[in-house]
This record gives structure tokens, C-alpha cells and sequence, in this order.
């Protein structure tokens, strides 16, 4: 049945209620408490982003790409708000949390500014004269984003579902729910239509509900490789298109013939960037044996340069992790990768005072077996791996169960393009670090997910291909 032939008022076993906490990473107190909702505020919402949808898919992409634009500028003339609450509720140093808000506006204009053409009707090469390709929205897009990019996920996956016709019920997590509920006030000032952008203020045990309400047309997480198995199973067995963007362990490749100097800052760089707090950023570092020592000493004075401490400093590097538990279990990583043979270079040791700090860690002689090779290490902790010759590198790299991003590091270009096609992931950057970019593809392969967000990918993830032939 097309979404428009739904009934309005649907009723299905949510749950409802409990509560939501925040806590400052940087200090440990209870920032703030929210109930989540009841089955009826939950049946409301998705009401309303249907509602909401029957009416936004009739305004033309121009129409739409308007609205875009105006998020952009409610986004940036409340970056310093939005930033400091970023910074309180999941410890993001503030310098960067701005930097989040500037690339979240600048993706609502990369689609209000593409979009239109990208959802134009195409004629493929070859086709029948009579025949027409379309692309038309599905419905209700439901997000369940993480914590660590707490405005950017949300926009990354809202904006070109927006644009390209559908609207969206956000499932953010729960030490971020502040930031939930500023991004769906922000779509409101600026003017979108109601019900187009919605906080819901629930726990994972609504996902199930969620998923099968058959208003709610496609879903998109960005978390764990756990939670995306979880969600995928769901949707599969509701028959809905989804995008699973999960965890990585991305291996960065350091041969023989690099800039040793550059290597190591940009290294140290990706290490470090979100308090080690992403799930695209350098975990594994890959180093030739020839050049290991040297990297080794290089990199270990690149990350002891950056600057710990309070989120809140403009001058602060790296700040807390988001909470306790995540701070325990990496440590518990690091302990027990120590004991199966690693060598510790720097850090390790969970640091005295308030707030859930832990400093730039540095392991070397890891191998497979230890929590440091097999696993994701979500926080400034670094795995060196040192291998015998560059055609080891490949294989090292490709030996895990993740595939979201990697990165080579060689004087020699050509060299390292050709090796970069043989690495299983989703991006590989030579000579620089790993991020993403509202015109290309971004997501992985194996245990890291499937589906792409942004781009022409992005935009069209949520779309009805249609072919119309008319004689």
C-alpha cells in the first residue's frame, strides 16, 4: 500500500515510560532528566510525520531546498549555543563542536543546492524513448543516531532525506537528548513545516514498534556493529530499505617511503580527533618494520603535544569520554591487550579527579588476539602493528572483521592508489586522514554496515526508482 493510502491513526504496542539522563562528562553530574514518552505522545509523533509527509512531498524540490537553506542559517546563528550544549552533554572540546555545527549547515546547502538536479527524471543510455526514470520519497525516514557526533549524524542522514521528499523521526541517544531536542527546535524557528524533524524521547525497547509501524518507510543507524545487526533483522523482517553506518577499526598504513613527519601528525591527528570518539578515524597503525622506531618516537611527540583537558577550553585537544562505562571498558582493552603481550608506550592509566578522562594511550607489538588488533578501541587509544614488508600491510589491514576506512601513507602516489584497491573499506585517503564529505559516499563493508550516506547516494537511499513508460 503507497504511504498516502495509510490510515491516519494506527495503533501499535509502544511502551512508554521512563527517563532519559544527561551527564557532564567533564565533571560527572547530572546535567539534566527527561520521562520519555507515553504510547500516546509516541502515536502522536508518528501521526504527525505522516501527516506532515503527505503534504511535503507535493512541494517541489526548489520548494524544499528553500527550507534547506533556511536550516543552514538558523544552524549557524545558533553555533555557539548548540556547540557549548555538545560540549556539556557528551564532552566534545567546544573548538570542535563549533566546527560540527559549521559542517551540518554547509550540508544543508550542498543538498538545497544539488538536490533538484539529482531528483530530476533521467532517460538512461539505451533506454526506450517512451521510458522515464523517476525518483519519489517513501515516507517516514526513522534515524537512531549515536551520541558522539550529536548534531552532524543527525543532519548527515535528515538532510537529504528531507530533500529528497520524506520526513524524519529522530531516536537519538540518551546522553544527548538535550541535543535532540535543541536540533527539533532549531527546524521549527526555522521555519520548516511541523512534524517534518521529530525528537522522539524513547529507548531502544520502542525500536521494535517503530520499525513495523507501517507508516515509518526506511530506516538509518549510525552505532554499533551489534545494534545494526539488531535493527537490520527488524527492518528485513518488515521488508524496509535501511543504511547501517557501524563501528570500524580503520587501519592506517605507514610504509617504508613515507613522510615520517607528516605521517605522524596526521596519525596522531586522526587518533585523536573527538577524544579518539569515532568510528571513522585512525585505530590500527600499520607500520613497516624498517620504519617502525622512528614513526614510533614521531608519533608519541605529535600526540603528547595536543592539549587534555575541560571540553569547554577553545584551547583543548582532547577532552573526556562520553561516559563511565565506555571510559571502563576501553581501559579494560588496554589492560588485557598489555597482558597478552603489548607493549605500553604512553598513558594507560585512568587519570585521578572528577569527569571521565583518559589520556593519549600508545600501544606497540600488537598482534592478533589482543582486544587492540580484533576490536574497535573508541577512545585516544593507538595500536601499532608492525609488519615485515609492505605486502603485509594489505593483508594486516584487511584482517579484521571491519571495513569502514583506511588510510596509506607513501611518498610514492601511484604506488599507493594501487594498494588502496586492495584494502576492504569503504574510503582509503592517501597521505591524509580519513573523514567524510558531503559530495562523496560514506560507509562500509563486512561487520562496518552497508548502504552510503551522502552524495547523490545519500539523497536517493530513501527514494522510490520508478520507471514510467509512457507510448
Amino acid at each position: 500500500m503507497q504511504a498516502g493510502g495509510l490510515p491516519p491513526v494506527m495503533s501499535m504496542p509502544y511502551l512508554g515510560c521512563m527517563s532519559l539522563v544527561s551527564i557532564n562528562p567533564a565533571t560527572g553530574q547530572r546535567l539534566s532528566i527527561h520521562a520519555t514518552f507515553t504510547s500516546r505522545q509516541i502515536e502522536t509523533a508518528v501521526a504527525r510525520a505522516h501527516s506532515a509527509f503527505l503534504g511535503w512531498r507535493e512541494l517541489s524540490p526548489a520548494g524544499r531546498a528553500r527550507h534547506l537553506r533556511a536550516l543552514a542559517r538558523t544552524l549557524r546563528e545558533q553555533r555557539d549555543e548548540l556547540a557549548e550544549l555538545a560540549t556539556a552533554e557528551m564532552g566534545k572540546p567546544v573548538a570542535q563542536a563549533r566546527a560540527e555545527i559549521d559542517k551540518s549547515a554547509l550540508t544543508c546547502e550542498f543538498y538545497a543546492r544539488h538536490g533538484r538536479d539529482w531528483l530530476a527524471d533521467e532517460h538512461p543510455p539505451g533506454a526506450s524513448p517512451h521510458a522515464r526514470v523517476t525518483y519519489e520519497p517513501l515516507g517516514i525516514v526513522l534515524g537512531i543516531m549515536p551520541w558522539n557526533f550529536p548534531f552532524w549524524q543527525v543532519i548527515r542522514a535528515a538532510a537529504p532525506a528531507l530533500m529528497a521528499g520524506n520526513t524524519f523521526l529522530l531516536k537519538h541517544a540518551s546522553n544527548v537528548t538535550g541535543c535532540a531536542l535543541a536540533l527539533e527546535q532549531v527546524v521549527t524557528e526555522a521555519g520548516l513545516p511541523a512534524g517534518l524533524l521529530q525528537t522522539l524521547l524513547v529507548t531502544s525497547a520502542e525500536i521494535p514498534a517503530l520499525i513495523a509501524d507501517p507508516r515509518v518507510a526506511g530506516i538509518t543507524l549510525t552505532g554499533s556493529t551489534a545494534a545494526g545487526k539488531s535493527v537490520a533483522a527488524l527492518a528485513g523482517a518488515a521488508m524496509k530499505p535501511g543504511v547501517y553506518e557501524l563501528g570500524g577499526s580503520d587501519p592506517y598504513i605507514v610504509l617504508a617511503d613515507a613522510d615520517l613527519d607528516h605521517a605522524a601528525e596526521i596519525c596522531a591527528q586522526a587518533r585523536l580527533f573527538n577524544s579518539g570518539q569515532s568510528c571513522v578515524c585512525g585505530k590500527r597503525f600499520i607500520v613497516v618494520e624498517s620504519v617502525r622506531r622512528a614513526f614510533e618516537k614521531k608519533f608519541i611527540a605529535r600526540l603528547a603535544a595536543r592539549r587534555v583537558g575541560h571540553p569547554a577550553d577553545p584551547q583543548t585537544d582532547v577532552g573526556p569520554l562520553a561516559r563511565h562505562d565506555l571510559r571502563d571498558e576501553l581501559h579494560a582493552q588496554v589492560t588485557a591487550s598489555i597482558r597478552r603481550g603489548a607493549r605500553l608506550l604512553a598513558g594507560g592509566r585512568i587519570p585521578r579527579g572528577p569527569g571521565f578522562f583518559y589520556p593519549p594511550t600508545v600501544l606497540t607489538n600488537v598482534r592478533k588476539g589482543m582486544p587492540a588488533y580484533d576490536d574497535e578501541l573508541f577512545g585516544p587509544v593507538a595500536a601499532i602493528i608492525p609488519v615485515r614488508d609492505e605486502e603485509t600491510t594489505v593483508a594486516t589491514a584487511n584482517d579484521s572483521i571491519y571495513g569502514l576506512g583506511a588510510a596509506i601513507f607513501s611518498r610514492d602516489r601511484r604506488r599507493a592508489r594501487e594498494l588502496a584497491g586492495r584494502i576492504e573499506s569503504g574510503q582509503v585517503f592517501v597521505n591524509e586522514f580519513v573523514r567524510s564529505d558531503p559530495a562523496l559516499p560514506f560507509g562500509g563493508v563486512k561487520q562496518s554496515g552497508y548502504g552510503r550516506e551522502l552524495g547523490t547516494w545519500g539523497l536517493r537511499a530513501f527514494v522510490n526508482v520508478k520507471t514510467v513508460w509512457v507510448s
